[in-house]
């Protein structure tokens, strides 16, 4: 084996990139934006007496953190991509960075609820004109965040723009629930204004909460089943059995596959044959479509 091939067998575990991925500037320039208008709901909300205000300024809060943490995330992985002290690479630093978004985002939703509540059971005055006037401007900004990170041009079907991005498609779904909770902040302060239905206001607020806790649990579930190595899916550990198993006389007999990175798996396989073949040869045999990237094959005679 020349030196050329133990160089690529060396860092085959390593899947950074030195330059940023597709996307990565446009998510800073939109946490740029959300933080922005983040300041400025928050001050207004507690300006004006609006608890809507005031939640759609901390949930954006909540998300610009979120960004900020993958966004910081992805700057690590990338900048040590090549760093062989990480055995599999840095794929999971994203997976450890969304984790601390999702404790984040729990806390905020906590604390959405609480002020929402004490305001349902002692109401404020609410500056009706000004509130709205900043609700509406977060929803703009919230609509631009939009067609940053999805530009008309690029869209297909699920979103052609993020088709290879999957923190960016991310990126794009925290700014529609941005928006979502922006609308809901102007429906509930219009309310107030032209139906007298006050309490609306804190009502929203309370939406708003549930529909950060519940991203928040979503998140959690995700990135721990990555940084606790959880076990693939079934579906792919029964195509990478098959797919050595059709050999006749060959079984797995040990089956490990687990995400390593962003689409990225790792695999340990125990093959038992009654006529072993090198390991490199059941390596091409696995389907190609799985993320394999690092995978160690034992191989025992029958």
């Amino acid at each position: 084996m020349d030196s050329g091939q133990l160089e690529r067998r060396r860092h085959e575990h390593i899947f950074g990139q030195d330059e940023p991925r597709a996307g990565e500037r446009r998510t800073f320039v939109v946490i740029a934006l959300t933080a922005a208008m983040m300041v400025v709901e928050i001050i207004a909300g507690a300006a004006f007496g609006s608890m809507a205000l005031l939640a759609d300024g901390l949930h954006m809060a909540s998300h610009a953190a979120a960004l900020a943490i993958t966004a910081a995330a992805y700057v690590y992985a990338r900048k040590r991509s090549r760093d062989e002290r990480f055995s599999f690479g840095t794929g999971k630093v994203n997976a450890l960075g969304g984790f601390a978004s999702a404790v984040l985002l729990g806390a905020f939703a906590a604390l959405m609820a609480f002020e929402s509540i004490a305001r349902l059971v002692h109401p404020v005055a609410i500056a009706f004109n000004q509130a709205i006037l900043v609700a509406a401007a977060g929803l703009v900004v919230n609509a631009a965040s939009a067609l940053i990170l999805d530009p008309p041009g690029r869209r297909g079907g699920s979103g052609e723009a993020h088709g290879h991005d999957h923190n960016l498609r991310a990126a794009y779904l925290h700014v529609l629930a941005d928006a979502l909770t922006s609308l809901f902040a102007v429906a509930a302060l219009l309310l107030g204004k032209f139906a007298g239905l006050d309490f609306m206001d804190p009502a929203m607020g309370i939406v708003g909460a549930a529909l950060v806790a519940f991203w928040s649990l979503g998140l959690l579930r995700g990135t721990s089943s990555v940084l606790l190595d959880r076990q693939a899916e079934t579906a792919a550990r029964a195509a990478i059995a098959l797919s050595i198993e059709r050999l006749a006389g060959t079984r797995v007999v040990d089956l490990h596959v687990w995400t390593i990175g962003p689409n990225v798996r790792a695999a340990i396989i125990t093959v038992v044959a009654a006529q072993p073949l090198a390991p490199d040869e059941y390596k091409r045999l696995l389907p190609g479509d799985l993320g394999l990237a690092h995978v160690s094959v034992e191989v025992h005679r029958a």
